[in-house]
């Protein structure tokens, strides 16, 4: 598959995720007025954050796939971790919402209505969220797209609340005490700003450059196969990860003997073999040098 079919799934998956959660807001809105339940009001504004931070996404990911240029030499995809960071404030803004209005509504009374068909709608959208939350995760994963990784946590999230909701409308309907509904959406409150808090975090970890070690150990073991073939060794191995790329740098150390055009051709070859053995994009950056030399300059203080 070529880079310009793998970005237009990317595009269309987005473009998916959009227009549902727009259906979906649209159906909890019927649901909340149908029954003024508190749990399928926070539902509702949790999908109103859903469809902000996929507008968000979506121009963040056309950004992320654009080629590096002269002011950005490193390309874009950096823009991906701020994109999740965003989704990630976004749920924990809606997750403290969901608790201000549900602890309003104990304050001062809850009064549900029309319970079967608000319950029905808010049924046919936990489903669909969850659906759609499995599709942008595998989607994503398959393709190495942090953007669309985030947001299918996201609608995953979102079903979730909606799964609490309709537990919560079911509870007043078994038991006729409407303080359920405000309690379960304090309870899915706090699912939702755990998740929003993991997301922020790994948004965090991805723009100060933090290794994946997965990945490390990956390279560097392959990495060391190459260079016993050729009887030379490596040292002072860096891996940068920015979204579907890895900038990967070290020192190869050969025998003082060889030919410049040799170690060239030796580390071209390691270069290629690295690149084939690994499905994702990878920029490799070697530094040649002598095992003589590099006794001498390493032990001076630079």
């Amino acid at each position: 598959m070529t880079q310009s079919q793998t970005n237009t799934i990317l595009k269309n998956a987005m473009n998916l995720s959009f227009f549902v959660g727009i259906g979906m807001l649209l159906l909890k809105v019927g649901a909340y007025y149908f029954t003024n339940s508190t749990a399928i009001l926070s539902d509702a504004s949790e999908s109103i954050v859903h469809i902000a931070a996929v507008a968000f996404a979506s121009f963040s990911l056309r950004i992320s796939l654009k080629p590096a240029d002269d002011d950005h030499q490193f390309g874009h995809a950096k823009v991906a971790f701020f994109s999740a960071a965003f989704e990630g404030l976004m749920i924990l803004l809606a997750a403290l919402y969901i608790y201000w209005i549900s602890i309003d509504k104990i304050v001062n009374g809850v009064k549900i209505e029309q319970l079967t068909s608000g319950t029905l709608l808010i049924t046919i959208a936990t489903i669909v969220s969850g659906a759609l939350g499995f599709y942008l995760k595998y989607i994503g994963k398959k393709h190495n797209s942090i953007i669309l990784i985030a947001n299918g946590r996201h609608i995953l999230t979102d079903s979730w609340t909606s799964l609490g909701v309709v537990f919560a409308l079911l509870m007043v309907y078994w038991t006729s005490w409407v303080y359920w509904d405000p309690i379960i959406a304090m309870v899915v409150a706090t699912n939702i700003l755990y998740s929003g808090t993991d997301l922020v975090k790994k948004s965090f970890i991805g723009l100060m450059d933090t290794a994946d070690k997965e990945m490390k150990v990956v390279i560097v073991n392959q990495l060391t196969e190459l260079t016993k073939q050729h009887s030379i060794s490596f040292h002072d191995f860096k891996l940068r990860s920015v979204g579907t790329t890895h900038w990967v740098a070290f020192h190869l150390l050969f025998p003082d003997e060889i030919l410049l055009v040799d170690a060239h051709r030796i580390a071209t070859k390691i270069e290629d073999a690295l690149m084939e053995q690994n499905d994702c994009t990878l920029h490799i950056l070697t530094h040649l040098e002598t095992v003589s030399d590099h006794d001498i300059i390493h032990q001076e203080p630079r």
